[in-house]
């Protein structure tokens, strides 16, 4: 079977907004791999003028809630780093029988999630009080900040919900264009099997596990980046 590669764009984002920016992705994701009876449930993000929709599984929930809070448990011990995340869509197909587990995952389908994730800093408090005096911004449960970096915040996260958006379109596009690697689903079935990797200790050993599942599911290297 062919598996389908989607490279989603990268992006930039400090440390605070990774929950927000891989839930909105993760979600929708799944959600148009969701090929049963589902209950869509709209969700407005909190930094961003950008609503998403969830499959309304708890079990999808929990396992992409899961998910992040390692990626970002990952991140706090590589500061400033590149990452990524992969998401496998797979069937499970009988081999030969033995002795040992004679079943086996056939992946179809991987989405790479790309971001930047830049030097942590503090998340501004939404219940901040702003004093303009002379050029200065003077928080009140913060350090002082210049007009400039707020204005250089603001303008960077214009750009990264403008970004998002665009991932999100590069998903639809994608999962409306490629279709005939779809394998059957069976009657009963709410959403694709999946399941997410991130990076483990190094990114050596990412690369591996990737690699080592590729070849199980007869798939070919060279699809790898």
């Amino acid at each position: 079977m062919n598996c389908e590669v989607c490279h989603l764009k990268e992006l930039e984002v400090e440390s605070f907004e990774i929950r927000e920016v891989l839930r909105c992705i993760l979600h929708t994701i799944v959600f148009h791999r969701a090929l049963g009876l589902i209950r869509p449930k709209d969700i407005d993000l909190e930094l961003f003028d950008i609503t998403y929709v969830q499959c309304g599984e708890i079990e999808v929930e929990k396992k992409i809630d899961e998910t992040i809070e390692h990626f970002i448990s990952w991140i706090e011990k590589h500061p400033n780093k590149k990452s990524q995340i992969c998401v496998s869509f797979y069937e499970v197909k009988s081999k030969q029988p033995s002795w040992f587990n004679n079943k086996q995952r056939s992946y179809w389908e991987q989405w790479y999630v790309n971001l930047n994730v830049l030097h942590q800093t503090k998340s501004p408090s939404h219940h901040s009080k702003l004093v303009m005096d002379t050029g200065v911004i003077y928080m009140f449960c913060g350090n002082p900040t210049t007009v400039e970096a707020s204005e250089e915040r603001s303008s960077r996260r214009t750009m990264l919900e403008q970004s998002l958006q665009e991932v999100l379109f590069h998903i639809i596009k994608f999962v409306n264009e490629k279709k005939d690697h779809v394998p059957p689903i069976n009657d009963g079935v709410i959403y694709c099997p999946f399941e997410i990797t991130m990076p483990s200790s190094s990114d050596s050993t990412f690369g591996m596990d990737i690699l080592k599942r590729m070849l199980h599911s007869g798939g070919h290297p060279s699809m790898l980046s």
